[in-house]
């Protein structure tokens, strides 16, 4: 007897517009924006260019922009570690997620958030701009510091502009140094940067001596 096929299951309007967005996000991490054509996305995600063009009818520009969305979202979790235990060791970690996702994206990464892309318009600035605060913001918030002030918030952002800087490198060196040498190496900085600050910031000085403390 033959067996049966498998009952087909239309999806969701969401399941299908997941099933899109995975499938664009999966090109992206190879390949830079510009080189990835709707017939691409519509070929991995196994359905008709008109589908993709039902769930987006702006086309490109609207599907690169929710991928980046997605992208960013996931960036951003990446820094949600619990707030328990001492500092270092999580960011340590939170870098650690970080430094996968660029690992694992590649290419995509580059093409998300080096800028510069045909497809670049001021609310994908904007996107990406977001992870860059939603990342300052979760390591101020694990630095437990009440109210930091500016120049402790100004140090934050500019070492998480050196991740990024650090990470497309990093790609251009083809992946080298290996990653944990790449996270140690980052945190080294930041903690020197922090040093720096603390030279002209009583609040910034204090901070590294409690975080010196927590071993």
């Amino acid at each position: 007897m033959t067996p049966a096929a498998p009952a087909y299951r239309r999806l969701s309007v969401e399941e299908r517009r997941s099933q899109l967005l995975d499938a664009a996000l999966k090109l992206f991490a190879h390949r830079t924006p510009e080189d990835v054509s709707l017939d691409d996305v519509a070929e991995a995600a196994g359905v008709s260019r008109p589908l993709v063009y039902r769930y987006f009818p702006g086309g490109k520009q609207q599907l690169y922009e929710a991928a980046l969305r997605s992208a960013a979202d996931e960036l951003q979790q990446c820094f949600d570690e619990p707030r328990v235990g001492p500092r270092l060791p999580r960011l340590v970690r939170a870098l650690d997620r970080y430094l996968a996702f660029v690992d694992e994206h590649d290419t995509g990464f580059s093409a998300l958030l080096q800028g510069g892309s045909v497809v670049e318009t001021s609310r994908t600035t904007a996107i990406v701009d977001g992870v860059r605060r939603a990342a300052a913001e979760h390591i101020l918030s694990h630095l437990a510091v009440p109210e930091p002030g500016l120049l402790l918030r100004m140090t934050v952002r500019m070492w998480i502009t050196a991740v990024e800087a650090a990470s497309l490198i990093w790609l251009d060196e083809g992946k080298q140094p290996p990653l944990d040498e790449l996270r140690d190496w980052l945190v080294e900085q930041f903690m020197a940067a922090l040093t720096v600050t603390g030279g002209r910031d009583p609040q910034t000085a204090a901070l590294v001596e409690a975080l010196a403390a927590d071993g």
